[in-house]
C-alpha cells in the first residue's frame, strides 16, 4: 500500500515552514504597532487548518517532472497556502459567510472583537475592512514565499509564468462569479446555464486549486511540452471534479467535516451544477419555489430539507455524480498517458490525490 500523498510528515514540514514565515512577518508588523499583530493572528489561525491540497499538488507536480523534495520545494508549496488563505478570506467577505473551517470567518471575528472592545463605528464595516487587509497581506506573503523559496534562478524563472497566470486568472474568475450571480438567467437554456457554471468552476476553483499548482511544480522541474499538456488536462478535469464534489458537500456534507453550516450554499444562493440540474428536471411549480428560496439567508431547516429533497428527487444529485465520474475518468486517462515520462512514485501519488479530492465525504 502506497503512503498517503499528504501524510503527517509532509503536513508537519509544511506547517513548520508556514509558521516560521508568519513569525518573521510578525516582527515586521511589530515595528508599526502592537495592534497590527491582529492581522498576523487572523492569518495564522486560518492557516492552522486545511487539507493542504494545493501545496500537495505543487509538491507532487515538481517531483513527477524530476524535481526534488527539500526546504525550497516546501517553501514554494507553502506559497499556495498563503494564496489560498487570501482567496478564502476575500471569498467569505463577498459571500458574507459566517464561518470558515469551523470557526467564525475573519470579518465576523473582527466585528465581534469590535463590539466586545467598545470601539466606535460600525462593527460590520470594521470587520470587512480588517478581512480585506488580511487577505491582501496573504497575497503579499504568498509572493514573498514563492520568490524567496530558495529554488535557483533558472528553476524559479521556469515556474514564474504559471504563478503569475494563476494569480491573474483567479481574480478574473472571482469577478466572473459575482457577475454571473447578478445576471438574469431565467430565459437561458440548460446548456447555457451549464456553460456558465463550468466557466466559473474552471477559473474560480479548478485552475488555482489543482491545475496551476501542479504545473508550477512541473514547470520548475523543466517538464517537456507534451507531458505538460497532459498534466494540464489532468489538473483541469480533476479541478472541475473537485469543485463539483465541493458543491455536493456544500449542500449535503457534514458540518463537522466541511467546517461550514449545512446547506450554506443554498442560503448564499450559489448557482451550481446541482441547481442547474434541479431547475431543468423539476416540475414547474417546484422549480419556481426552489428559485424563490435560493439565496434567502433566513432559510428554515424545513425549507433546506425540502430543497435537498428536490435536488435528489429531480435527479440533480445523480447528474452531478455522473459529471464527477466523467471528469475524474478524463483526468486519470490524461495522467496515464503522461505516466511513462514521469517519476512513478509521484504518479501513484497523483492517482491517490485524484481519488482523495473527489471522494464522497469531506
Amino acid at each position: 500500500m502506497s503512503p498517503h500523498p499528504l501524510d503527517q510528515a509532509f503536513r508537519d514540514d509544511l506547517h513548520r515552514t508556514i509558521t516560521e514565515q508568519i513569525e518573521a512577518h510578525r516582527a515586521q508588523l511589530a515595528e508599526i504597532d502592537p495592534d497590527a499583530d491582529e492581522l498576523a493572528q487572523a492569518i495564522a489561525s486560518l492557516l492552522r487548518g486545511g487539507k493542504r491540497l494545493r501545496a500537495g499538488f505543487l509538491h507532487w507536480g515538481h517531483l513527477a517532472a524530476g524535481g526534488s523534495a527539500g526546504p525550497a520545494t516546501t517553501r514554494a508549496a507553502s506559497a499556495m497556502e498563503f494564496f489560498q488563505a487570501a482567496a478564502l478570506i476575500h471569498d467569505d467577505v463577498m459571500d458574507d459567510s459566517d464561518t470558515r473551517r469551523g470557526a467564525p470567518a475573519a470579518h465576523r471575528a473582527w466585528a465581534d472583537r469590535h463590539r466586545s472592545s467598545g470601539l466606535e463605528g460600525s462593527p460590520e464595516e470594521h470587520g470587512r475592512a480588517g478581512a480585506i487587509l488580511a487577505g491582501d497581506l496573504c497575497l503579499v506573503w504568498a509572493d514573498t514565499a514563492f520568490t524567496g523559496c530558495g529554488w535557483d534562478p533558472a528553476t524559479l524563472e521556469r515556474a514564474r509564468p504559471t504563478w503569475d497566470l494563476m494569480r491573474t486568472q483567479l481574480m478574473g474568475g472571482q469577478f466572473l462569479d459575482i457577475l454571473n450571480a447578478a445576471r438574469p438567467w431565467e430565459h437561458e437554456s440548460t446548456a447555457e446555464r451549464d456553460a456558465r457554471v463550468l466557466r466559473v468552476m474552471q477559473y474560480k476553483s479548478a485552475k488555482y486549486s489543482i491545475e496551476h499548482p501542479l504545473l508550477i511544480g512541473a514547470d520548475a522541474a523543466g517538464v517537456d511540452p507534451a507531458t505538460r499538456e497532459l498534466l494540464s488536462d489532468y489538473g483541469l478535469h480533476l479541478g472541475v471534479a473537485f469543485q463539483l464534489r465541493d458543491d455536493v458537500l456544500g449542500v449535503f456534507g457534514d458540518p463537522e467535516a466541511t467546517g461550514k453550516p449545512s446547506g450554506d450554499d443554498l442560503r448564499e444562493g450559489k448557482r451550481t451544477a446541482l441547481v442547474v440540474g434541479a431547475l431543468d428536471a423539476a416540475a414547474p411549480a417546484d422549480a419556481e419555489r426552489f428559485s424563490a428560496l435560493l439565496g434567502s439567508p433566513a432559510l428554515s431547516p424545513e425549507e433546506i430539507g425540502w430543497m435537498r429533497g428536490l435536488l435528489q428527487s429531480s435527479g440533480a444529485v445523480d447528474r452531478v455524480e455522473g459529471q464527477i465520474d466523467h471528469h475524474l475518468t478524463r483526468a486519470l486517462s490524461a495522467l496515464e498517458q503522461a505516466g511513462p515520462t514521469l517519476e512513478p512514485t509521484a504518479v501513484r501519488a497523483l492517482v491517490d490525490l485524484a481519488h482523495l479530492t473527489t471522494q464522497r465525504a469531506a
